[in-house]
């Protein structure tokens, strides 16, 4: 199969799955079957390409030429492989976990959940594999339209008010800031092909490439930047493999994943060495990380705690882009991987914790980890990945992410990353650790593990998060290939 061809099936087959899902929609059995199926044999496309593409030749499949010289057009490139990657492995696995939650929650409209689910990961890789900012672009509002039925799922009066404010920041941010930006860098550099280096001419200032930088930065909501980041723990209210797809597998990644491709692509890392604003928005990013960790160890709300828990990691990613630094981009590009594994594992056990002992606030789980030992050992795998502790993968990304800071001078920010981790440890650890050696009416009650199926998910992202400390040479090949 060529290049062209390998693009159009990855981005087609998730909309046919979907289409698939709704035909079988009175056969659950069949409905999931197609689900995983379709998922493993996307992400064995995904692999495909990454294995075949030639970065220095990367093939192109042009889509549609709306005005002269302005496609929607998807190319890769090496940011862009590890994002579908990541996308395309943790899909099936999220659906395999689904089919457990799902079913043992008793959950109602699961045909347009799995639908809506399927065209969601079809805009995440159209985010992935986009070649110009215009098709980032409208991928990116496809995602936020086909996860709003996601995060509204329940259809609650307090699931509609989170679906309000979660359409309401993201289109609010991206219409309002993201294509103003795009409109000007159309006007300023003729176009919005990603590329090396960056595509502003020297002749442009400073200045108003700084306001260009807060634009596209602001203007991306998904990356939960403080303060347009309330829509993310709003979006708890919706069933947890949907907070999972939220915070490990496609909304929050495509909006970091998307900062990383405006700073490396757009304006280029030597450009951002030198604009004054990239180290208000580098502040900004740090003050989110300390600010999001505070508000973390207030919530008795497991999944509230988990979701600044990815607001305070999310900012580590938008801070290593804001460096122009390549360690800082490097860094960045791998916490991406390793913090989506780390999360993914959590909120799967957040997950598990309400189905099998009806439990959602942390002061709850006293002495549950005698009755789950399982799913309590894994949330102690993903939490000390997302510390960055060895041996577990988001040590690395961590310690490069620190190199760049160094790199960079910016010892400041060195001590944001170090501080954080510790406040990390705080809020996540103090949860396996009631859960196993704090006496509690959890170890006495009738409860046991949640359905094979979810911990069969879990089993995997727990042991990604020990094989990526341990094979993460690729991966930094990968991301170290984007700054080259």
């Amino acid at each position: 199969m060529s290049g062209p061809d390998l693009l159009g099936a990855i981005l087609s087959l998730p909309v046919l799955i979907a289409m698939g899902v709704v035909i079988a929609r009175r056969r659950p059995n069949l409905r999931e079957s197609i689900t995983v199926a379709g998922g493993v044999l996307l992400f064995g496309l995904v692999a495909m390409l990454a294995h075949s593409v030639e970065l220095a030749f990367p093939p192109r499949l042009v889509l549609a030429e709306p005005l002269p010289g302005l496609q929607l057009a998807l190319q890769p490139e090496p940011l862009g492989l590890l994002f579908a990657l990541v996308a395309g492995f943790l899909w099936p696995v999220t659906s395999i976990y689904a089919i457990g939650y799902m079913r043992a929650h008793d959950e109602q409209n699961q045909t347009r959940f799995y639908a809506a689910f399927a065209v969601s990961i079809a805009a995440a890789l159209g985010i992935a594999l986009a070649a110009n900012m215009l098709t980032l672009f409208v991928f990116y509002e496809v995602l936020t339209i086909a996860t709003y039925p996601l995060v509204t799922h329940a259809g609650t009066d307090e699931a509609r008010r989170a679906g309000r404010i979660y359409l309401g920041l993201l289109m609010g941010t991206s219409i309002g800031m993201l294509l103003l930006a795009m409109v000007w860098t159309w006007q300023l550099a003729g176009t919005l092909e990603f590329s090396r280096g960056g595509v502003f001419p020297d002749t442009i200032g400073g200045p108003v490439l700084g306001v260009l930088l807060v634009l596209y930065v602001l203007g991306t909501g998904k990356a939960a930047l403080m303060p347009f980041h309330r829509w993310l723990p709003a979006a708890m209210v919706a069933p947890t493999p949907v907070s999972a797809l939220l915070h490990a597998v496609a909304v929050v990644k495509a909006g970091v994943f998307t900062i990383l491709k405006v700073t490396v692509y757009l304006f280029g890392l030597d450009t951002i060495a030198e604009l004054a604003a990239a180290d208000w928005l580098a502040a900004l990013a740090g003050l989110t990380i300390v600010l999001a960790s505070l508000v973390a160890m207030t919530r008795d709300n497991l999944k509230a705690r988990l979701a600044y828990s990815t607001i305070s990691q999310l900012g580590y990613i938008v801070l290593g882009a804001m460096l122009g630094v390549a360690a800082g981009a490097v860094g960045g590009g791998m916490h991406i991987a390793m913090h989506a594994f780390g999360k993914i594992t959590l909120f799967f056990c957040a997950g598990a914790i309400l189905v099998a002992a009806h439990k959602t606030r942390v002061s709850e789980l006293d002495g549950l980890g005698r009755r789950m030992p399982l799913t309590m050992l894994a949330f102690t795998v993903g939490a000390l990945s997302i510390v960055g502790l060895p041996p577990f993968g988001g040590t690395w990304s961590k310690w490069v992410l620190v190199q760049g800071t160094l790199d960079a001078g910016a010892w400041a920010l060195t001590a944001v990353l170090l501080v954080s981790s510790l406040l990390n440890i705080v809020y996540l650890l103090a949860i396996p650790v009631r859960g196993f050696f704090v006496a509690g009416p959890a170890a006495a009650a009738e409860i046991r593990e949640a359905p094979l199926p979810s911990l069969i998910a879990i089993a995997v992202t727990t042991t990604g998060c020990v094989v990526l400390f341990f094979w993460t040479e690729p991966l930094y090949r990968l991301t170290q290939a984007m700054v080259r």
